[in-house]
């Protein structure tokens, strides 16, 4: 019987990567119950001047609960060892849920969003384009067989994923309510949320990678 290595099982990184997901998924959880969800009472109140534009509002929240859930699963290495046959098929569910919900946004960025301003709208734009641009490498990636870019590419997706959580967070924060109208903070607050996060993830994954 193979003898239990405990400085492998309790090893200082593993508690650092445990706690760290532990705080995004109630960070996101937050976000999920008091911004989500809300959405699927069909509640007209809830969804203001979107109301027009429901479907697509509901259809780009739902791309991106499914995304946003599944990627701990995506990224935890025994399940995923573990489970491969599960692995493949959560991993096109992600995929169809980004698509879904980036077609969403084009459409609200140009339609709810435009008349708003034209900044907002291009800000929606670009957030749609890195998170289907993102998605999609990782699926090329792990198509030709290169599992490493696949991996890295997979984090680059979620850090994009998890910026629609960012953003509520950003945006709710009195410092930021302060800078000015909607319009004057809204589309750099949506910028901020997805670049920062990724140009850091950038660097740790530079910094990890093996000589």
């Amino acid at each position: 019987m193979k003898q239990l290595n405990l400085k492998t099982l309790f090893r200082p990184k593993s508690y650092v990567t445990l706690i760290a997901w532990i705080f995004l998924i109630l960070f996101a959880g937050k976000f999920v119950i008091k911004d989500a969800l809300p959405y699927f009472g069909f509640n007209p109140e809830v969804f203001g001047r979107l109301w027009d534009f429901k479907w697509s509002l509901i259809g780009h929240v739902s791309g991106g609960l499914v995304a946003l859930s599944i990627g701990p699963f995506q990224f935890w290495k025994s399940f995923r060892n573990k489970f491969m046959s599960i692995h493949r098929v959560l991993g096109r569910i992600y995929l169809i849920g980004i698509l879904i919900g980036t077609v969403s946004a084009i459409h609200l960025a140009w339609t709810s969003g435009l008349n708003i301003h034209w900044t907002w709208a291009f800000a929606l734009q670009g957030l749609a384009f890195a998170w289907i641009s993102t998605a999609t490498m990782a699926y090329i990636s792990v198509i030709r067989k290169r599992i490493q870019q696949h991996r890295e590419w997979m984090i680059r997706s979620y850090v994009v994923t998890f910026a629609f959580v960012s953003f509520r967070w950003l945006i709710e924060l009195p410092m930021v309510q302060e800078l000015g109208t909607f319009i004057e903070r809204g589309p750099t607050t949506i910028w901020v949320s997805w670049t920062i996060p990724l140009v850091i993830t950038e660097m740790i994954m530079s910094l990890n990678k093996k000589k």
